[in-house]
């Protein structure tokens, strides 16, 4: 039966209907008619509190655990209170600035990324989650540097990616036989001179076309590294994280182990990656921040869980990514939902 609109109820029901839900968010227990009744602000006794909760109960708006003689939100009773009750809270001046000042800690974007789901999970008691952005950053150095011989005799380089926003990746690569410390400079001088400005896909088109067609002063040694720095880039950016996690451990609190089943399946989803990604990628396109709640998720199969995401844009209006909170049903949506907005808008600013 499809659950009827807020304005549909009757003053009462709203009111108890409303403090059900905050107490169960709260403390994350089912709530009896004793308990709503003992702070005597609803005038009422248990007989009609547990009146209008059966109410509730026959709409589709609350439920009771068999344990229990208490009732709980369902996660459709949640959607109503979300899209029709929930009063968002502000931040505080405090949590704001925590959240600009550790996003604006100098180094790379990737740590800035890493950053955010860190302070997301602090600040929710939750887990953090942040998408990496998916467009390909600007390069700006190649370079190559001796390490001598490895642990089976082989020689051995250094290979340095620097980007443009100042993100460094090494790699470790064996050389071939006759590769001397000239063939190492003249290979990082000649990706470098290339690479300047563009997406390494685009360097690396522009580069194979000019060995294939003999436009370069490469001698074999200097090409083959060429071609095998830029094969173990392309080989490695199909398995870069598509997401950043932080705080996993926070879903592991005392409710959870009353469904540890559902615990270990969001466990594994969130150590599989792609089937949240999947999740957040669909609000991209949102233009406020979205929220999912237990069973409404059918990207992947889990009920009892809920997130709050935002895509985040860089200084040019794109979006680039997004970033959220997973956790249990009884997340406290009013404090979450503004707290992921902000670090959006602040983590855009650092975006290039």
């Amino acid at each position: 039966m499809a659950s009827p609109p807020i304005l549909e109820l009757s003053e009462r029901a709203r009111e108890i209907f409303r403090r059900v839900v905050e107490d169960f968010i709260e403390h994350g227990a089912p709530v009896g008619s004793k308990a709503l009744a003992a702070d005597g602000t609803l005038n009422l006794s248990p007989a009609s509190i547990r009146s209008v909760l059966a109410d509730l109960e026959k709409l589709g708006l609350l439920e009771a655990p068999h344990t229990s003689a208490g009732r709980m939100p369902t996660d459709a009773g949640l959607r109503i209170f979300v899209d029709g009750m929930m009063r968002v809270a502000e931040l505080t001046p405090e949590e704001r600035e925590r959240i600009e000042a550790g996003l604006a800690e100098d180094g790379p974007v990737e740590q800035a990324l890493a950053k955010a789901s860190t302070l997301l999970s602090d600040l929710s008691g939750a887990a953090g989650m942040v998408m990496v952005p998916t467009r390909e950053q600007r390069l700006a150095q190649f370079s190559l540097v001796s390490l001598g011989q490895g642990p089976e005799g082989r020689q051995r380089a250094l290979a340095v990616l620097v980007g443009e926003d100042g993100g460094i990746e090494n790699r470790v690569i064996e050389l071939g036989d006759g590769i001397d410390g000239a063939a190492l400079e003249q290979a990082s001088n000649y990706i470098s001179a290339r690479l300047s400005g563009r997406s390494l896909s685009d360097a690396a088109t522009r580069m194979r076309s000019e060995i294939a067609a003999g436009r370069t002063e490469l001698d074999a040694a200097s090409r083959d590294l060429v071609e095998r720095g830029l094969a173990i880039w392309s080989e490695d950016a199909g398995e870069r994280p598509v997401l950043i996690v932080r705080g996993a451990a926070n879903l592991l609190d005392e409710s959870a182990m009353h469904d540890i089943e559902r615990v270990r399946s969001l466990l594994d989803d969130l150590e599989n990656k792609q089937s949240i990604a999947a999740l957040l990628e669909s609000a991209r396109e949102a233009e406020a921040t979205r929220i999912f709640i237990g069973s409404e998720n059918r990207l992947f199969g889990l009920s009892g869980s809920s997130v709050i995401a935002s895509p985040y844009r860089d200084r040019e209006g794109r979006v680039v990514g997004v970033l959220g909170v997973i956790g249990p049903t009884r997340l406290n949506y009013a404090r979450v939902v503004p707290m992921v907005d902000w670090t959006a808008r602040s983590l855009g600013k650092l975006i290039a």
